[in-house]
């Protein structure tokens, strides 16, 4: 049976439960021992499949097809290894999997209440992975905070293990807030007392308290925090905030997070941290010997989260490329004809989010249509890659009204079309072509000289694709279906040989990209990038704007 680490939060939402959840398993992978990392969410949707991005930020798709919270990407970019459907749960998918079990008649006539019975369902879930014999460590995030009343069955399963489990099998680490009153010009420990207190009377008891806080802790204050929170003073642990979420593991192995809890735990580490190739990244990240502006086209730009992966995937590719990456968002709903050259004057690479509807799909055709003609780098993801596809019908095929059946049912060219399998599917919820599928790649090709393979696997999150019917008639005027799918067909990457730099795919590579191993293509769009910004002589800090 494998170890249980629990990280619950409080005082406020947004501290990184999750980076501090990650770091630690990073620590702990380093020292040889085997760690994989699960999300509980609060809310009542089974997935965040259904959820605006503004709702909850990206919806995170791992290798077998799962919608899950974005947190399981933090997870994957630190360990570099894949979650699965069992990483992310639910208070929906819990109470679907109860209710399920009582019309069923699984309780034999019992009442069905939320003690035991959906508790019960939670322990099973935080257990599961942990049946498995692949892992020593199983780190649990529980979502939300102490004393929201959707967390309360969480807490009181966690509760209930902590009691059924050995002590030295389960450890608590709770995060919270240490705010700053610039006013008295001091540090203020009373959130973290409440909050504390709070979880107490819950009858969980926290062995690890971690403080977000703008400002060091002094040794009186973390006395004080020990004294008052009834923990031991080197369990009080400083997260001070950091330039970049990747430096947190290295602050958490200075304040020996992994071994207060290795100790707690009873592990005997089978190695000093191996941490080489992330100091390695770091250095890269840090001092880089070129920048480069990268105009980012989307529709939900006003939220961070929303394309967080994305952004990640350009932190890892310009770390290899020894080149810091500047990202200009743009919303697509505010370029036009008119503005376009002045709005994306002084970038070095455009990339097209992306997205669903719409709203903002003009904008984003106009976008493409600037890259292609001024040879500007492209690099299109998805719904990116199928706006390229409808720019090409519209204004090299001549197709004036060429468009998708997502946004115009009507259009006489649906150069973009739903999917087959698609047609006749009504519930919404998870129900997308999802997960990882295998790629061809045709040699001599961008693609190929991107991925120096002929067979890659992506992750896909999509309904609508490339309509096969109008493929001779793309590939005559110009523009290549460079990858397919073997088994359907299914146009996954396209390219434009004449143009330096120009590629869309179906697929979204940012899923995979991790800081030991980046995606590909975000590597050559970057290296593509650099070489533009050389070749013409620009200065991206100088030109660069700010967010539009």
């Amino acid at each position: 049976m494998s170890k249980f680490i629990f990280v619950t939060g409080g005082v406020t939402s947004s501290l990184g439960k999750g980076i501090i959840a990650a770091s630690l398993a990073k620590l702990l992978q380093a020292r040889g021992l085997r760690v994989t990392i699960q999300k509980f969410d609060p809310y009542i949707n089974v997935d965040p499949g259904t959820l605006n991005p503004y709702e909850h930020g990206e919806c995170y798709v791992t290798e077998d097809g799962a919608e899950t919270d974005l947190d399981l990407g933090h997870y994957e970019r630190f360990l570099n290894i894949h979650t699965t459907q069992a990483n992310n749960v639910t208070t929906g998918r819990v109470y679907q999997t109860v209710i399920n079990k009582e019309r069923e008649g699984a309780y034999l006539g019992k009442t069905v209440q939320v003690v035991p019975h959906i508790t019960d369902e939670i322990k099973r879930r935080m257990l599961l992975l942990g049946k498995s014999e692949d892992y020593d460590i199983i780190i649990t995030e529980i979502g939300g905070t102490v004393g929201d009343i959707e967390s309360l069955p969480f807490i009181e399963a966690l509760r209930q293990l902590q009691w059924e489990l050995p002590d030295e099998d389960t450890v608590v680490v709770h995060l919270t807030l240490i705010p700053y009153l610039r006013a008295a010009k001091e540090l203020k420990t009373k959130p973290t007392q409440h909050s504390v207190r709070m979880l107490s009377q819950e009858g969980v008891h926290p062995d690890i308290i971690v403080c977000r806080t703008e400002r060091p802790l002094s040794p009186e204050l973390r006395r004080k925090i020990a004294l008052f929170c009834n923990v031991k003073q080197e369990a009080v642990i400083e997260s001070a905030d950091a330039p970049t979420i990747y430096e947190v593991p290295l602050t958490m192995m200075r304040e020996q997070l992994d071994v207060i809890v290795m100790k707690k735990m009873n592990i005997t580490p089978k190695q000093e941290p191996e941490l080489g190739k992330w100091k390695e990244f770091l250095d890269k990240l840090k001092y880089p010997k070129s920048q480069v502006t990268i105009g980012l086209i989307g529709k939900y730009i006003e939220l961070q989260d929303a394309y967080k992966s994305i952004l990640e995937a350009f932190v890892h590719a310009g770390a290899l490329n020894e080149c810091k990456v500047q990202v200009v968002n743009f919303h697509s709903e505010f370029i036009t004809e008119d503005n376009v050259k002045e709005k994306l004057n002084g970038i070095d690479g455009l990339l097209v989010a992306p997205g669903f509807g719409l709203r903002g799909v003009e904008g984003k055709i106009i976008a493409v249509k600037y890259a292609r003609e001024n040879q500007l780098p492209f690099f299109g993801i998805c719904l990116g890659m199928q706006m390229a596809v409808i720019e090409y019908a519209r204004n090299v095929l001549g197709w004036k009204d060429a468009h998708s059946t997502e946004m115009n049912k009507e259009t006489p060219y649906p150069v973009i079309d739903l999917m087959e399998a698609q047609k006749d599917v009504t519930m919404m919820g998870g129900t997308m072509r999802l997960g990882a599928y295998q790629c061809e790649i045709e040699k001599d090709t961008l693609a190929y000289k991107i991925y120096e393979n002929t067979q890659i696997s992506e992750r896909h999150r999509h309904r609508w694709e490339f309509n096969n019917q109008y493929l001779a008639d793309f590939q005559k005027a110009g523009m290549k279906a460079s990858g397919k799918n073997p088994d359907t067909g299914l146009v996954e990457i396209v390219e434009l040989p004449a143009h330096p730099f120009f590629i869309g795919v179906q697929y979204h590579p940012e899923l995979k990209s991790t800081v030991e191993s980046p995606a590909p293509i975000f590597v050559g769009f970057i290296k593509a990038a650099k070489e533009y910004n050389q070749k013409n002589g620009q200065n991206s800090a100088a030109t660069a704007k700010t967010t539009i």
